[in-house]
């Protein structure tokens, strides 16, 4: 098992590389909407940035506002 990894260390890179982005965008936009549950499972969970992807893209949409009906 030793072997694999010292003869793969540019796999490692390339995840490193493509969950470090996803993380630090998912955790920025978890401590801005002050969700600290969130915030703790996203900085904990190592999924390989599928939970990250989404929370930017699912959980966290904004709300949109609905229209207030005039008063008569």
């Amino acid at each position: 098992m030793i072997g694999f990894f010292t003869q793969n260390q540019w796999l490692f890179f390339l995840i490193a590389v493509w969950v470090l982005p996803w993380k630090g965008w998912a955790l920025w936009r978890a401590a801005k909407r002050e969700e600290k549950k969130w915030f703790i499972a996203l900085l904990v969970l190592n999924t390989l940035a599928i939970l990250e992807i989404l929370y930017i893209f699912a959980f966290s949409k904004k709300k949109t506002a609905t229209p207030e009906s005039p008063s008569q």
